[in-house]
């Protein structure tokens, strides 16, 4: 994702020194503690006039209206950015309501979305001075419902996304529910998932339990940073945040204004 101007914690913590670029970031959250506030700040974010940023996005959590109402609140006008072309919003809701053919397989159907995706990618590309695109999914848990519950599918189909970041320079941002795989018997999604990220982001509840000022904590690790010829390190970020009226505050541990 194109650096923007840093203007919170959340924004220093992808702006570390190595870490800018094509990557892929994760999303994680629970149904206790939401991550759906950091899905639109970086939806904002790489709509931002600093920003050189195409999103593609697909949604199969919620339909354009829903975005559009929330991004409007933060100063973000998603119906311009469209007609802009600089936001190419897929509505996965609405394909399968007009998907008929009960012929095609989970695989056919992904195939397909692959296709669409790496058209809309080429595409971007012919645009002057648009030279970085992000691919956005929200999000994962529900992209496998889709699939029939298959995860190898979906992984398939974020291992053919991540190529983007290598051929196009692409980033790649999608959010995933961590507390949906806690009694998986099957292989570890999760465990898939952060191999394949280069930034992991957890959106978590507090340790300690409810609080009135703050809602819970998000830990940010930047992987495989450069550290001197032929050594990488993680870099980890951990600071808490509060949600008052569609605002987000970012703070370290006993640092909250009151």
């Amino acid at each position: 994702m194109a650096n923007a101007s840093p203007s919170n914690l959340l924004d220093e913590s992808l702006n570390d020194k190595g870490a800018a670029g094509g990557r892929m970031i994760l999303v994680e959250d629970s149904v206790e503690t939401s991550g759906a506030f950091v899905v639109h700040h970086l939806l904002k974010r790489a709509l931002s006039p600093h920003s050189s940023d195409v999103v593609v996005f697909l949604s199969y959590a919620h339909p354009f209206s829903h975005y559009d109402r929330i991004l409007r609140k933060m100063g973000c006008n998603l119906n311009v950015h469209r007609d802009g072309k600089r936001l190419l919003f897929f509505d996965m809701l609405m394909v399968e309501r007009l998907d008929t053919d009960r012929r095609k397989t989970s695989e056919d159907k992904l195939i397909s979305l692959y296709g669409e995706v790496q058209k809309a990618v080429e595409l971007c590309q012919l645009h002057e001075g648009r030279r970085h695109i992000t691919l956005l999914i929200d999000d994962v848990s529900l992209m496998e419902i889709d699939a029939n519950g298959s995860s190898n599918l979906v992984l398939d189909f974020l291992h053919y996304c991540n190529s983007l970041i290598t051929q196009y320079g692409c980033s790649l941002v999608a959010l995933n529910h961590d507390d949906v795989y806690s009694t998986s018997d099957g292989p570890n999604m999760l465990l898939q998932l952060e191999y394949l990220a280069d930034v992991v982001m957890k959106v978590e509840p507090l340790a300690t339990g409810l609080a009135t000022d703050v809602h819970g904590q998000l830990t940010v690790t930047n992987k495989g940073l450069e550290d001197g010829p032929c050594k990488s390190r993680n870099k980890v970020h951990n600071f808490q945040f509060k949600i008052r009226d569609g605002v987000v505050e970012y703070f370290y541990p006993g640092n909250k204004a009151a």
